[in-house]
């Protein structure tokens, strides 16, 4: 039957579930099953679970395609023009949970740089130790300063080494940090914490050689190794170990080097193992691969993503993109890189060399620079962003769908607001909000911190 000119869609559709999830696979094979194209993920869920014979129901999202269902069946086999004759193949997986604020701590200036320690986390998994690890929150800070933070709100320990913004800071282990900051050094620091007592944070070593600001660092505890990207436009190789580092390089003599020379210092110095050029402007991000710690990637205003292998110090590949590139995170298991930009969205690049196009998709929602992005612990598929707009996102890159021209676009699944900013109309805000910094920790949940001195934590 027609209705002005087009086909009457039909009323029901053939879909074969199916799961990855082992804790809610259907108890035994289910054949394809005839449902109503005017159902929606709710009902859906519904009907999963009656299948499930779930004494509690569970709350299921539904993927068609690569693509969450976020509209009636019928509207989504007409927007992606798929007939309703098709057999479709539905994924069901435990819904996205909001997360939720839990705590905000007051910082004394604004936040440049969080990082989360906890048994789960990657510094803890390194040291492989039986001693009970307390969970921790690392912050960097414009006043040049580094904080330890409990998980009362209480800072256990502070750090004052740098003589200028701090801005990058990891746990290498349970015992150890390091930081890089505009005053052109990466520090080394001894964290001891305390149970009855505040605890310390000391630094123990420098790292020099950079020309310029050091954006960003990235650690590997196993290789002792540490990189750095900076505004000289250089890659910085670094040891963790003094007896393996070079001596470090005479200071610069020129009269207005001389001016900007911090004073004498007992802290030993050492050099890098290795200063690699290669991009063309500041370099913003750096990190491991993550399943190769010699590989690494960086991330740069002059718009390129360059893979870098370290033992030879050679730049083996370069993508470059129509921005300049600001953060960076690795999502191994689906050969991608995350990669933030100045122009408000988010790449994932493939980094292959046999990749036919350079985005493989591009992610969009923010309305300002993206600072900082971190990997979910529990999923392959979702990671979190930090951005000028004053939010941080949620991304499941198994959110997506094909635009005009064939571009593949993703949106966000959950947007983060700043709970210091609650209330403020968005005119009012201005750049009180920027997020410069995120963490995401399986026991801790999303730590971000920005412009408006507060560390903050959400979690599902």
């Amino acid at each position: 039957m027609a209705t002005n000119g087009q086909t009457e869609r039909a009323a029901q559709v053939r879909i074969q579930l199916k799961t990855k999830d082992g804790e809610i696979e259907l108890p035994q094979e289910t054949g394809p099953i005839l449902v109503s194209t005017e159902l929606k993920r709710y009902q859906l869920s519904t009907l999963v679970n009656r299948l499930l014979d779930t004494e509690k129901p569970i709350p299921l999202e539904f993927l068609i395609n690569g693509q969450f269902l976020r509209t009636s069946l019928d509207e989504f086999l007409t927007q992606n023009g798929i007939s309703a004759e098709t057999l479709l193949n539905v994924e069901y997986v435990k819904a996205l949970v909001p997360p939720l604020h839990v705590a905000s701590y007051e910082h004394d200036d604004w936040i440049s740089s969080v990082d989360v320690l906890s048994s789960s986390s990657q510094a803890a998994q390194w040291a492989n130790t039986t001693d009970p690890i307390q969970n921790r929150i690392l912050s960097g800070s414009f006043d040049g300063s580094l904080r330890v933070w409990n998980a009362s709100g209480s800072a256990v320990a502070t750090g004052q080494g740098h003589k200028s913004r701090v801005n990058a800071a990891k746990f290498l282990s349970p015992t150890q940090v390091v930081s890089g900051s505009m005053d052109r050094s990466v520090l080394l620091w001894d964290y001891k914490d305390s149970q009855t007592s505040t605890g310390t944070l000391k630094p123990k070593l420098e790292l020099v050689g950079h020309q310029s600001s050091i954006e960003d660092l990235a650690v590997h505890a196993p290789s002792s190794r540490i990189l750095t990207a900076s505004a000289d436009h250089e890659i910085g190789i670094w040891s963790t170990k003094k007896s393996e580092a070079p001596a470090a390089p005479e200071p610069t003599t020129t009269p207005s080097s001389n001016k900007r020379r911090k004073p004498e210092t007992t802290i030993p110095q050492r050099g890098a193992l290795a200063l690699l050029p290669g991009h063309r402007s500041p370099v913003n991000s750096i990190i491991f691969d993550a399943t190769d710690p010699t590989v690494a990637y960086s991330a740069s205003s002059d718009h390129s993503l360059k893979t870098w292998d370290l033992p030879t110090t050679t730049c083996i590949d370069t993508r470059t993109t129509s921005t300049a590139l600001t953060s960076l995170c690795h999502l191994p298991d689906h050969g991608l890189i995350a990669v933030g930009s100045a122009e408000r969205h988010i790449s994932l690049i493939d980094p292959r060399a046999n990749a036919t196009k350079v985005v493989a998709m591009t992610l969009r929602g923010h309305t300002g620079w993206v600072h900082s992005l971190a990997k979910d612990p529990a999923s392959t598929y979702q990671f979190v962003s930090g951005s000028n707009d004053g939010t941080c996102r949620i991304w499941d890159i198994r959110s997506a769908g094909n635009e005009a021209g064939g571009e593949r676009v993703g949106h966000s699944v959950f947007v983060i607001e700043r709970e210091s900013q609650k209330g403020a109309k968005k005119a009012e805000m201005g750049d009180a909000s920027r997020v410069f910094g995120v963490a995401w920790d399986a026991e801790v949940g999303i730590v971000s911190g920005g412009r408006d001195k507060m560390l903050q934590i959400n979690k599902g």
